[in-house]
C-alpha cells in the first residue's frame, strides 16, 4: 500500500480502525484509488484530490475533494464517479460529496508514490 500524503493524514476522518465504520472507510479509500484523472496516470487519492473521507456508524460517508483546477476538463466526470464508487462499497448507506476549492490543490499534495509514478522524485 502506498503512503498517504500529510494533508490526507491530518483530515482523513475520525473512525477507529477495526470498527465497522473504519473498515468501510478503508474500503471506500480502496475504491477511490481506482478513480483516475484522465489527463494524469495516477489515481485521484494519490494525487491528493481527496481531502477527507469520514464514515459514521450508520454507514453515511462524507467525502471532501477538489480538482487540480476549477477549469479541470474532468470536472463533470470525476465527482460523480467518486460518489458512484463510494456508494458501491458494502455497508455504505449514503454518500455526501463536497467539491471544494479551498485549499487549492498543489502538486505538494501528491503522495510520494504519485511523485514517483510521475517521475518527480
Amino acid at each position: 500500500m502506498s503512503e498517504e500524503n500529510p494533508a490526507q493524514n491530518a483530515t482523513a476522518g475520525s473512525s477507529t480502525p477495526g470498527t465497522g465504520s473504519g473498515e468501510i472507510r478503508e474500503r471506500v479509500i480502496e475504491q477511490l484509488r481506482t478513480v483516475f484523472d484522465p489527463e494524469i496516470p495516477v489515481n485521484i487519492y494519490e494525487l491528493g484530490l481527496i481531502y477527507e473521507v469520514n464514515v459514521d456508524d450508520a454507514g453515511q460517508v462524507g467525502i471532501r475533494m477538489t480538482l487540480t483546477s476549477p477549469m479541470c476538463p474532468a470536472a463533470e466526470q470525476l465527482p460523480p464517479e467518486v460518489e458512484t464508487k463510494a456508494r458501491g462499497v458494502a455497508g455504505v448507506s449514503d454518500v455526501k460529496l463536497d467539491l471544494v476549492w479551498d485549499p487549492p490543490w498543489t502538486p505538494d499534495m501528491m503522495s510520494d508514490a504519485a511523485r514517483l509514478d510521475l517521475g518527480m522524485v
